[in-house]
């Protein structure tokens, strides 16, 4: 689908321009949760950099399904600088060879799988980042990059400049939607134990709610599944009043962001990464994709397993000074990212 998609390939071209791509010319990433929507749209650009610069990057692409790797890298599947790995992380991780750049970017990241799979959810960011970070003692040549979550800040008060890196706010651990932002916190913390104790370079971007083509069509967050009604001709189905405040940011930002946090961000440190453009209450979100589809906006109560995965944060606002000191902004606006990501994922209906 993705190779074919013209407006995909487009998004691609804008969102290698600003990379210093000599900086990764033959170096070999390992990317945990190759399938999932940063990891998908990150092995495309840097399979698409390989065709059209010859930078030679390798990836070994690392996820629990077989059937899911190999369906969506299929175009990819006779080409030397692509491999894949069948692991489960949680268990030990058994690839023996060394690898410049190890990405875990492998977690449970929606409303339904915290309620449905709590454990899960938990022991891939506490004891899968714990595997990959006892693999990278021995096999890491430069960098380990762990991707954290707005969601470790938990419920903060309204703030005019954003969330910084420095605070946090209130998450009630004796609860079940807990399993995400204490695995989150946890698996910064067992960061800081390896750096400490082992020297390993590492570096942790804290993604804000980040969106694009690259969805899962089973993503229970509430703008995937904005998108997915729409694209059926359903009605657009808010389970709130919509106040909530958010940072929102296009999978191609969010893959940018990463590529530079690899080479410019300093060790030890976490990023918010999240741009101005894309900040908006989710009614606003909910109105954008109405008015670009024609799809009607309803309410209505969500049901019990619903609601135990829902955050109770409202205001989710990222302060971006730290990485745009690095220079780093974003691409897209809001606008642009939900037009863009409804026109690609049209050809799935």
């Amino acid at each position: 689908m993705f190779s074919q998609n013209k407006i995909y390939q487009k998004s691609l071209e804008i969102f290698v321009r600003d990379i210093d791509w000599e900086f990764f010319k033959n170096r070999k990433f390992l990317i945990v949760g190759a399938t999932g929507l940063i990891g998908t749209y990150l092995i495309d650009l840097l399979m698409y950099i390989n065709r059209v610069r010859k930078q030679n990057i390798q990836i070994v692409a690392v996820s629990r399904s077989e059937d899911s790797v190999t369906t969506r890298f299929q175009e990819y599947s006779t080409d030397k600088n692509f491999k894949y790995v069948i692991a489960d992380i949680n268990q030990k991780f058994e690839y023996q060879e060394k690898v410049d750049y190890i990405l875990n970017l492998a977690s449970n990241t929606h409303p339904l799988a915290y309620s449905k799979q709590p454990i899960e959810t938990l022991m891939t960011n506490i004891k899968g980042t714990y595997n990959l970070l006892n693999y990278a003692k021995d096999f890491l040549c430069r960098r380990f990059l762990f991707l954290s979550s707005v969601e470790i800040y938990g419920q903060i008060e309204d703030t005019q400049t954003g969330i910084k890196e420095n605070e946090c706010g209130y998450i009630d651990c004796n609860s079940l939607r807990a399993c995400y932002n204490e695995g989150k916190r946890a698996g910064e913390a067992l960061c800081q134990a390896f750096i400490a104790e082992y020297g390993i370079d590492i570096v942790i971007p804290r993604l804000c709610r980040i969106y694009g083509p690259t969805m899962k069509n089973d993503d229970s967050k509430a703008l995937s599944q904005f998108i997915n009604s729409a694209l059926e001709n359903k009605n657009i189905v808010l389970k709130s009043s919509g106040e909530q405040y958010f940072s929102y940011l296009y999978v191609g930002d969010a893959v940018c962001a990463i590529l530079h946090l690899l080479q410019f961000g300093l060790s030890g440190e976490a990023y918010n990464v999240a741009d101005e453009k894309s900040q908006i209450k989710l009614k606003d979100l909910a109105k954008i994709i109405s008015d670009y589809t024609s799809a009607k906006v309803v309410f209505e109560l969500p049901d019990r397993i619903e609601q135990i995965g829902y955050s109770k944060s409202n205001n989710g606002i990222l302060n971006t000074r730290k990485i745009n000191d690095l220079s780093w902004c974003g691409k897209y606006s809001i606008y642009r990212g939900i037009k863009e990501c409804l026109d690609i994922c049209k050809i799935k209906f």
